[in-house]
């Protein structure tokens, strides 16, 4: 699972496909409570990208 804003979901998604070669699951997270930072910078998370 990534967490990534939406600057480097691109990035996130081929990171799933490469690591798990599987279809990715895109998640919006809620803005209303999260304190997760992107893995890629340090700007708040916006999606979770998923193998599953």
């Amino acid at each position: 699972m990534i967490y990534c804003c939406e600057e480097h979901v691109d990035i996130a998604l081929d990171t799933i496909v490469d690591e798990y070669e599987t279809f990715p699951l895109l998640t919006k997270i809620p803005g209303d409570n999260l304190s997760t930072t992107c893995e890629y910078c340090r700007n708040m998370a916006t999606y979770v990208v998923a193998n599953e």
